[in-house]
């Protein structure tokens, strides 16, 4: 139901904007760089894996949040819409022990979780100012597709098996669609180039596939992104 509303207020937006637009239309480009944070643990569902690992071992879910990288195209319709295809990527790389159990020589039982993301988004802006204000702030929404990947590699305990120790890598992947909320401003600087700042949420849960034993049955691949954006116009 979400993403049948975003999209059919993206279909909306461009349609009627396509429909009234008096001004030729342009096109830039723009290169953003910035930081990725996870929903927190009481805004995620309770079976995502990351969640229910918690209870089993010790490591930190904001370790998960770091460096994005992204780039857009926009296409100026009228005065007042831009609407863009974009990609952004992040992957992080957590260590993790569990939290009551040790090696029978004392020492850690210990594997690292990585989680990379990797948004394909289609949005549109509105630009409440105009495109050739001197302060350009917008607001937008979009529907995405995320691909992603998280794996589990390291030692693990088989409680079935007199707490077995061994060693082995879990990985599932795949692609799910969902929504994308943002808001910005950007500042023109000449007649080419501008600069900016961006918030996003972005909302996508995907199943993870229960034939690996994962403590979760699904991962939440929300989460929020502030960037800097460095636009270039033609």
């Amino acid at each position: 139901m979400l993403r049948k509303t975003v999209a059919s207020l993206v279909a909306v937006l461009v349609v009627g904007a396509a429909g009234t637009a008096r001004a030729q239309v342009s096109q830039s480009v723009s290169l953003n760089v910035g930081y990725f944070a996870l929903r927190a643990v009481d805004a995620r569902p309770a079976d995502d894996v990351l969640v229910q690992n918690l209870n089993v071992y010790a490591f930190y879910l904001r370790d998960f949040n770091g460096p994005w990288i992204g780039g857009d195209w926009l296409v100026g319709i009228g005065d007042f819409i831009d609407a863009g295809v974009g990609i952004g990527y992040h992957r992080r790389t957590v260590p993790s022990v569990y939290l009551n159990y040790v090696n029978a020589d004392g020492s850690e039982v210990a594997q690292d979780f990585k989680l990379s993301v990797t948004p394909l988004t289609f949005t549109v802006r509105f630009l409440p100012l105009g495109r050739h204000a001197s302060i350009q702030p917008y607001v937008g929404a979009g529907v995405a597709a995320y691909k992603w990947r998280y794996s589990e590699s390291g030692q693990f305990i088989d409680f079935s098996d007199n707490n077995n120790i061994f060693r082995n890598s879990y990985v599932d992947s795949g692609t799910k669609t969902g929504a994308v909320y943002l808001g910005g401003v950007r500042i023109p600087v000449g007649d080419v180039f501008a600069v900016g700042g961006e918030f996003q949420y972005q909302k996508a849960e995907a199943p993870l596939n229960p034939a690996l034993g994962y403590t979760g049955t699904k991962i939440d691949l929300g989460g929020y992104v502030s960037q800097f954006t460095f636009q270039v116009r033609f």
